[in-house]
């Protein structure tokens, strides 16, 4: 028996190279014939962090009040919900009119107090200067003296008497103590109120912190001054530790975090708030967005000198703000895909764009 060569069409030979070269050297060339994937690169780079855990916090005013009446009577205005105002303007008001009418009686009282005094002195000045001719007694000069004394007590009672009505005249209008937003009216116009009756709340909203409790057993691990990492919904923000509360109870067993917040939140936004549980170290980090995460585990791709990348595996660890610890085939200073890695292979070539 012979063998021979049959004939081969060109096509068929070609399929045959590819699929021999497929082969022998695997996805690889699969996966350089493609063009560059255009992908965003950053660094891994040793930062100074510490384990953290996240705790509760609610964001609050520092200018919280609820502002109630000093003086008795129906209210006839009171400011609509979300109405804003500047310091001391008037959120509520309260009927005046019976204060009124005392003002004008003891303005009365005070007038004729004043005019009997201004009388007295000058009949003291006439008998003082006949008393000097002998002319009058100096019986009749200490009469008048005593009478001028106490028509100037008189009308210093007046004077205060009218001083005390003014200010509950005053204390008929609620002022606001800050500029704020009314944010709860809790009586309404037509009501009568009594002395300490709350009539509305008033915040600003522009003044905020958050409020924070965390287990005593980490309070050794909070500096004041430092940068806290927060998280509210899906925002990322950072505040500063302004103060800490350092009592705690034998029921809750926690202490008190305040942190400074200039970001735009709601009053009452609930937030988690990542505290440092443990001394801070260095430790190689990586921007979160460089973690991959599939089916067989937490990856990041790395980007070599030719631009081809290479999938190592790596294992999470601490994390603060935009970055995250990695242990793992990771050195300092390799760049790593932040965008564009989820449909990636191990080998492809890239065009990183930072």
């Amino acid at each position: 028996m012979k063998y021979g060569l049959h004939a081969t069409s060109p096509g068929r030979l070609i399929t045959a190279v590819i699929a021999l070269a497929c082969l022998l050297h695997g996805p690889d060339v699969h996966a350089r014939q493609q063009p560059p994937a255009p992908v965003d690169v950053g660094t891994a780079e040793m930062r100074l962090m510490s384990p953290s855990m996240n705790v509760s916090g609610t964001v609050i005013s520092r200018a919280d009040a609820v502002l109630s009446t000093e003086v008795e009577g129906r209210l006839v205005q009171v400011a609509e919900v979300g109405t804003e105002v500047e310091a001391n303007a008037v959120l509520a008001e309260i009927e005046d009119i019976a204060l009124k009418l005392r003002e004008q009686e003891l303005l009365s009282e005070m007038e004729r107090a004043e005019s009997r005094l201004r009388y007295l002195d000058l009949e003291l000045r006439r008998l003082e200067t006949l008393s000097e001719q002998g002319l009058t007694s100096a019986t009749e000069v200490d009469r008048t003296r005593s009478e001028r004394d106490v028509a100037a007590g008189d009308r210093a009672v007046a004077g205060n008497r009218l001083a005390q009505i003014r200010h509950q005249l005053e204390r008929t209008r609620i002022r606001a103590p800050f500029p704020g937003v009314v944010a709860e009216r809790l009586a309404q116009p037509g009501e009568r109120v009594a002395t300490g009756t709350a009539v509305l709340r008033l915040l600003n909203p522009d003044d905020l912190e958050i409020v924070a409790r965390a287990p005593l057993g980490y309070f050794t691990f909070q500096q004041r001054g430092e940068t806290l990492s927060f998280t509210a919904g899906d925002r990322s923000l950072e505040g500063r530790l302004r103060t800490l509360v350092t009592v705690g109870s034998e029921n809750s067993h926690v202490f008190e975090l305040r942190l400074d917040l200039n970001d735009p939140l709601p009053v009452g936004q609930t937030v988690r708030v990542a505290i440092p549980t443990a001394n801070a170290r260095d430790v190689l980090t990586v921007p979160r967005d460089a973690l991959v995460l599939r089916s067989d585990g937490i990856a990041v791709f790395i980007v070599n000198e030719d631009n081809s990348v290479r999938r190592v595996r790596v294992t999470a660890g601490t994390g603060a703000g935009d970055y995250i610890e990695v242990r793992g085939p990771v050195q300092p200073g390799d760049r790593v895909v932040i965008r564009g890695a989820e449909r990636l292979r191990d080998g492809q070539t890239v065009a990183p764009r930072g």
